[in-house]
């Protein structure tokens, strides 16, 4: 059974339902619906019998709708975020333990706990498991103001650091030519790509991180230089998917293998004529989709001034 654990609160001191439904930006109806089938929250109440939302509580809410904004379903959202939360979960050791080191701007902790829970679970299950789950706890504290921008900036830092010098330090590449691993014109974020980059490198497959605002043409001009194996545009903003799918499809149109990812693509409908392969939203699955799509795929293909 998951055990979510939760702070005492006197019954009725927090905001109310309606309070709550303006803030998060989540209707009263739905609150409601993920307290009636998924226990999340199982709120407080008042006197009167209102709902009574205290912190522990909001911070769930802001999970579950950001694993939803993910794409996941409610009943999907809902288990991760319980497991998040679940104090029985073997890797909320290692969670706790990388918040905690964050709290404290502690970044060569950070790095050194980080370090710990590789050697101990592996690289796949860090990544997955504890690395991106701090990463959004983090943001969800800094919406609330437990963790200033100072601190999120912090541990986005130290983990990319983490990360970039696992890269560096895996085995010789034995696969040529590289993965091209890029952001959407308009996406900042790079966290995720970067923790793809290490899984295909423990995989020795060499990488190519193009990083934040990757435009189309400078996509293209890679994708030329280099004659690249496949190419990954990972897309979080709902608001920017066009262009991201314009650099998938002038990809595309190379006849290089293309994958993609990110919040802009979680839903099936935001899928639909985008050319390429969906990657999901669990990183190391979306490595080993990557290595086996191009298994055995044919060898490098000529620049495009060549062809």
């Amino acid at each position: 059974m998951v055990s979510v654990a939760r702070n005492a609160s006197p019954v009725g001191n927090g905001p109310a339902i309606r309070q709550v439904s303006e803030s998060l930006g989540i209707p009263a109806p739905t609150l409601r619906s993920w307290e009636r089938r998924y226990g999340i929250p199982a709120t407080s109440r008042s006197s009167g019998g209102h709902r009574r939302y205290a912190e522990d509580e909001l911070n769930q809410l802001r999970l579950m709708r950001d694993e939803i904004a993910r794409g996941k379903r409610a009943g999907d959202a809902a288990l991760a975020v319980m497991l998040l939360l679940d104090q029985s979960n073997p890797e909320l050791v290692w969670i706790n333990r990388v918040l905690a080191a964050s709290e404290q701007a502690n970044a060569t902790k950070i790095r050194a706990v980080l370090d710990q829970a590789r050697n101990e679970l592996g690289l796949a299950t860090t990544i997955d498991d504890v690395l991106m789950p701090v990463m959004r706890q983090i943001g969800a504290w800094w919406e609330t103001g437990r963790c200033d921008l100072a601190k999120e900036h912090l541990m986005t830092e130290t983990a990319r650091r983490w990360l970039a010098r696992l890269t560096v330090l895996m085995p010789a590449v034995t696969y040529a030519p590289p993965i091209m691993l890029a952001c959407g014109p308009r996406d900042e974020h790079t966290v995720g790509l970067e923790a793809l980059a290490a899984l295909l490198a423990e995989e020795r497959r060499g990488c190519r991180v193009l990083g934040a605002r990757t435009s189309e043409l400078r996509l293209v001009t890679a994708v030329s230089a280099t004659s690249a194996a496949a190419v990954v545009v990972v897309s979080q903003l709902h608001t920017q998917r066009r262009v991201a799918v314009d650099a998938l499809r002038a990809v595309d149109k190379t006849g290089c293998p293309v994958f993609y990812a990110g919040n802009a693509f979680a839903f099936p409908g935001e899928r639909q004529n985008v050319p390429g392969t969906y990657l999901g939203d669990s990183i190391s699955m979306a490595s080993t989709l990557i290595l086996e799509s191009l298994r055995g795929a044919p060898g490098p293909r000529l620049p495009l001034h060549a062809v």
